[in-house]
């Protein structure tokens, strides 16, 4: 555009009269070259050409007056309106936020609010088969009033599960978009409220929808989203959080007020004929939301740009089928992808180059250019030469005009290009409605050729290879504890953990091209999360099986269906690392020809089963389902046309359990099949169950004594629960045995009666001997219990270091154990155990007579009983104050004890159960509260009965 320097910027308004005669003429202006025009402007021109511009079409509805240029700016009003969905109503605000957008809607339900707006570029892109349509979804963590987890406190790029959410709201509005508008249009969604009950994602797609219906962008229907739950026997229609946690099914839905666009979701082995029950209320409560925003569109939507909407000329369609029609039946029956792929490129470069020796095409971009109208309005000098319309100004020369030959029209190579697929579509669904033969020689419901394989990988936990025709997926499986779990913070599911979770890539090799690598594309990130949920229903528990899984799958081969394939393969592959999977699982993905009566069919839909790439890209749809032959695990479903009815869907959805039985049978025949056995490269993990007041016990003070058990042992992690659910990960059966025997040593409940062997004395005080049943756990073994002979003191028998065998013969209320030797030792004979007493002698040799005339007694000479303190019991850590204690305590010497009388204990003789220090009750209570017992390797207990520790 060319400036006036005089005007210093935009030049100054016209004024109205000169608008009003603007819209009525047409005007013509001359540019000269400065020097040899008699204008004084310095742009003139020694050259003028006529440039005849076109009156401006200007409605009187948008008619410019004084009045537009005093400085007011429109406000448009805000409109709102409520609209039931389900048991409840959602509440619809346009015109309030986001006014400078070319459509803007806020959507409310409950307390959770979605904002999104919809804006198309000024200028159209380049024409392309592609919708040129960008949708972005975040939630906002300040709407449950919360930040990122991440470093820099702010959202950043899109979070998977974000990414799934945009492909829903994508998925169902580009069938709508009108072909040949190239605009570039984008979406925009945010939450900016959540309440925790309400799911943002149903109602990003209805904002979506609404605000495309109110923006300028031409589109064929009104779209809407719901989600339908099943709990019991009801469905839900926007079930809340809650109710979902109860639910079978987790149904997206989103269509017009006549068909059905897009479904997506999961469910536990639901039948065909619920998951139809389903897609029906969904498809009612769609119907009543696109009426209403019907109605809301008629008050305050845009003018929809369908001037702007540019097709290809329809006799290009003719040109092309002349020249590559026959052809192209030739081409589309070949069997292989690569070789079709090239001879269809090979073919179009053909008719390009005919068009272009013909005169239609030419890559010269000039040719093709649209008028350029200048946009600048010179001002007329009073000398300026007007030039006679018709004439042409060469400086003294006038040349008069002459009349041309009329020339071709020219075609955009572009345009050939898009007419080329549109051809080339045709004649494929040509050749299947009238000829009930596919590309590779199938028919409607037939399967490709499968085979498969497993245990490929040696080293890794479980892989295999699954090929289905063109299209093969390696799957990988790893197995790990709950360090490897994936670890997601979204607004939704706060800090959730999976221990199962699919990745899916699909590197640009799989199609014999040539691409860049990176992040996993939004397609990836779909095909993976669907793969997941179709094998998510069929894994054991997490207390049946104590590992987290990784599936890896890489298409290394694609010609439709892969992610099906990935389903496949990764079932194998979980089979062959060892997982007790429930049952095998299949997936199949089903195409459509709506419209069989443009090709001499007899009008009725035609359902392919396993469609190829090319009947993907050529057909009207793209469902994928998977399950096994009782019911339905995941399903996805995308079309291409402005949407199919439940008739269609009931059609494919039989059609596809059929084909879901064929492929299940040939993945029986996989050879070398599943190992079903753990992988000797696996960790091993053991779980165990302990009190959960003891969890703190194995932790330690800052973690100390858990990581010296792993140091100890070799173990490559101990991950404790508030619960009391213990779970060890191992390399190798060793060092996991030997850290069950420390922990369960660490945790274990003593019970009265026990008896524990070769244990060592850690410290010995006057009163007794601590002694160390386990690691970490000592008791005291009073003075009297360590020999059944009387003692003056305990270092005249043992010492430091020393191993004895003792049995547990009370808890005290503070959990203080008290052991006993003597208990183990042989009943000494009566004439040892009694010393004459010179005090009493007839009484002595009275009760001596009668404890052997009775048989059942036996008489125990014990020394003088030292009373020894609750703070006597503490374990070793409190040694040091027992000895301080123990030495200001007022103990008889020697001495003092031979001259005191001694004291005859009747003890009845039986096992060593019936010890006097035994309280019944008290041993009932403590078996009861045993929580589990660890074995060893050779089989033997380590903690009922007799516990062996250290030996």
């Amino acid at each position: 555009m060319l400036a006036n320097p005089r005007f210093h910027g935009k030049p100054p308004p016209l004024p109205s009269p000169f608008l009003q005669s603007f819209r009525s003429e047409s005007f013509v202006f001359s540019f000269c070259r400065p020097g040899k025009s008699p204008l004084s402007s310095p742009l003139s021109l020694t050259r003028t050409k006529t440039l005849r511009i076109k009156a401006l079409n200007v409605s009187k509805s948008s008619e410019v007056t004084n009045d537009s240029f005093d400085g007011t700016q429109y406000v448009p009003q805000p409109y709102s309106v409520k609209i039931p969905v389900g048991d409840r109503h959602i509440f619809v605000e346009t015109g309030h936020i986001g006014r400078q957008a070319s459509g803007s809607v806020t959507v409310t339900d409950g307390e959770t609010i979605v904002y999104t707006s919809c804006c198309l570029a000024d200028v159209p892109s380049e024409p392309s088969d592609f919708f040129p349509l960008s949708v972005n979804y975040q939630e906002r963590f300040s709407a449950a009033g919360r930040t990122s987890g991440g470093f820099f406190k702010r959202e950043g790029r899109a979070k998977d599960h974000e990414v799934l959410i945009c492909r829903l709201i994508d998925r169902p509005l580009r069938p709508t978009m009108m072909k040949g508008f190239y605009h570039e249009t984008q979406i925009l969604s945010w939450v900016l409220s959540y309440d925790g009950l309400h799911s943002p994602d149903s109602l990003a797609i209805t904002a979506a929808g609404i605000a495309v219906a109110l923006s300028e962008v031409p589109h064929s229907k009104v779209i809407a989203g719901v989600r339908i739950g099943l709990v019991g026997d009801k469905f839900i229609v926007n079930p809340t959080t809650k109710e979902m946690e109860k639910s079978e099914l987790d149904l997206v839905l989103a269509g017009s007020d006549t068909a059905i666009l897009m479904i997506e979701g999961f469910c536990n082995f639901l039948p065909e004929e619920k998951l139809l029950q389903a897609v029906e209320i969904g498809q009612d409560a769609v119907r009543v939301i696109c009426n209403e925003v019907q109605a809301l569109v008629k008050k305050c939507g845009k003018p929809k740009m369908v001037e702007a909407i540019k097709l290809p000329p329809p006799e290009l369609y003719r040109h092309v089928e002349e020249i590559a029609g026959d052809e192209l039946v030739k081409v589309l029956q070949l069997r292989n992808k690569i070789p079709r792929r090239k001879a269809l490129s090979a073919l179009e470069e053909k008719v390009l180059t005919i068009l272009t020796e013909k005169g239609y095409v030419s890559k010269d971009e000039t040719l093709g250019a649209a008028e350029i109208i200048p946009e600048l309005f010179e001002d007329e000098d009073e000398d300026e030469a007007v030039v006679v319309d018709g004439e042409v100004d060469e400086g003294d020369v006038h040349i008069k005009p002459v009349s041309r030959k009329p020339v071709p029209k020219f075609f955009s190579e572009v345009d050939v290009k898009l007419v080329f697929k549109d051809v080339t579509s045709k004649f494929l669904r040509r050749r299947i409605v009238e000829g009930g033969k596919r590309s590779d020689g199938r028919t409607p419901s037939g399967i490709r050729v499968i085979n498969s394989k497993c245990g490929l990988l040696p080293r890794a936990h479980g892989s295999a290879l699954f090929t289905r025709g063109e299209t093969q997926s390696l799957a990988v499986v790893t197995l790990g504890d709950k360090q490897m779990a994936q670890r997601i913070d979204n607004l939704v599911d706060v800090d959730e953990v999976k221990r199962f979770y699919l990745q899916y890539s699909f590197p640009p090799s799989c199609v014999g091209e040539v691409g860049r690598m990176g992040a996993p594309s939004r397609r990836e990130i779909g095909h993976g999360m669907l793969a997941e949920r179709a094998l998510e229903p069929i894994l054991p528990s997490d207390e049946d099986f104590p590992y987290t899984i990784r599936v890896e799958s890489t298409i290394t081969e694609s010609n439709g269906s892969s992610s099906m394939a990935s389903v496949c393969g990764g079932c194998l592959a979980l089979q062959d690392a060892g997982v007790p999977v429930k049952s095998s699982i299949a997936g199949i993905a089903m195409g459509m020809v709506l419209d069989t009566q443009e090709f001499g069919g007899d009008g009725a839909p035609l359902i392919l089963s396993d469609i190829t790439g090319s009947e993907d890209a050529s057909g009207d749809m793209d469902f994928k389902v998977a399950g096994n032959e009782s019911g339905i695990t995941a399903f996805q479903m995308d079309i291409k046309v402005v949407g199919i009815t439940l008739p269609i869907m009931e059609q494919a959805l039989l059609q596809a359990r059929y084909g879901r039985k064929q492929i299940l049978a040939e993945m029986l025949k996989c050879s070398p099949p599943p190992s079903k056995k753990l992988s000797e490269h696996a960790p091993l993990i053991h779980v165990m169950k302990v009190k959960p007041e003891k969890i703190n016990v194995i932790i330690g003070s800052g973690g100390k004594k858990i990581k010296s058990i792993i140091e100890e042992t070799g173990v490559e992690a101990i991950d404790t629960q508030d619960d009391g659910v213990v779970k060890i990960t191992a390399k190798d059966i060793t060092s996991l045995e030997k850290s069950k025997a420390i922990i369960a040593n660490l945790t274990m409940v003593p019970v009265i009666g026990d008896i524990y062997r070769n244990c060592e004395i850690k410290s010995i005080a006057p009163y007794g001997a601590f002694v160390e049943i386990a690691p970490g756990r000592e008791g005291l073994c009073h003075i009297s219990e360590l020999s059944s002979d009387w003692l003056a003191k305990a270092e005249d028998a043992f010492k430091v270091g020393d191993r004895v065998d003792v049995k547990l013969i009370e808890i005290n209320d503070k959990g203080q154990l008290r052991l006993s030797r003597r208990a183990l030792l042989p009943d000494p004979s009566p004439e040892k155990s009694v010393k004459p007493r010179t005090s009493s002698p007839s009484k002595e040799s009275g009760s001596s007579q009668n404890a052997l005339s009775k048989g059942a007694f036996r008489r125990v000479v014990s020394p003088p009983r030292v009373e020894v303190s609750e703070e006597d019991m503490k374990g070793s850590e409190d040694r040091d104050t027992l000895k301080a204690t123990s030495s200001r305590r007022k103990i008889s010497s020697s001495q003092d004890s031979l001259t005191t009388p001694e004291k005859v204990v009747r003890k009845p003789l039986g096992p060593a159960s019936d010890d006097p220090y035994i309280n019944e009750e008290t041993h009932k209570k403590n078996s009861s509260e045993v929580v589990s017992s660890v074995t060893g390797k050779d089989g033997s207990s380590l903690v009922n009965g007799e516990a062996r520790i250290g030996s």
